[in-house]
């Protein structure tokens, strides 16, 4: 009696063909794996996935019409049974912070090796989650967003608007000396030296707009 695998059907999102193509050939070398459907745009991704359902939805970070968080939450409310793995070239902490936060299945940098990449979709598809080593060694290595408070996030925002520390002052309804104290504690908390450093981390790890991720 002879008996077949199950096939597991799964959707790759990705705006690059390159990563297509190189997605899918991994996926060909797993067994009962069956690609019901190849977007390059978040609005026809989240339509994929309320058409197939699939096992797993394999998702780039960012593509044309709707950005890939916005296509993870839709995929989760359509099709909660789906497991998803970003496949990003961004290696900001911040941002794969937050990916982590919402409980992605998985998380591949596009500069993995297709090993990794398969090892990564058969745990997925086992109902186990894979972090990319790579990831873990970004996240370990860097400070943690929430090492900064509140009101050192919005003076960050503001100088990162190109705000003097007087206007500062004012838009917060505090005093220049706490201003300063603030620069003071968000420079000595990343390690760098000037404002110009300490904008050029923030806008690196994703801490004043996530949508520029790509």
């Amino acid at each position: 009696m002879s008996t077949t695998t199950p096939s597991r059907t799964v959707i790759v999102a990705d705006d690059h063909a390159v990563a297509r193509t190189g997605t899918k050939s991994v996926l060909s070398e797993i067994a009962g794996v069956s690609i019901v459907a190849e977007v390059a745009d978040g609005l026809s991704a989240i339509a994929a996935v309320k058409t197939h359902l699939p096992d797993l939805l394999v998702l780039d970070a960012a593509m044309p019409h709707a950005k890939g968080i916005e296509v993870f939450a839709d995929a989760r409310r359509w099709s909660p049974g789906t497991a998803i793995v970003l496949l990003t070239g961004f290696t900001s902490a911040g941002f794969l912070a937050n990916w982590l936060d919402a409980e992605v299945d998985g998380i591949l940098l596009k500069s993995c090796e297709p090993s990794e990449m398969r090892t990564c979709f058969e745990t997925v598809l086992a109902g186990g989650r894979f972090i990319a080593e790579e990831v873990g060694d970004i996240l370990e290595r860097t400070t943690p967003a929430d090492a900064f408070t509140n009101r050192e996030r919005e003076v960050l925002s503001l100088l990162a608007m190109g705000h003097q520390s007087v206007n500062i002052a004012a838009r917060l309804n505090i005093s220049s000396r706490t201003v300063e104290k603030h620069r003071a504690s968000l420079m000595a908390k990343v390690g760098v030296n000037s404002i110009a450093q300490l904008i050029a981390y923030a806008l690196r790890e994703g801490l004043l707009d996530e949508h520029r991720q790509v």
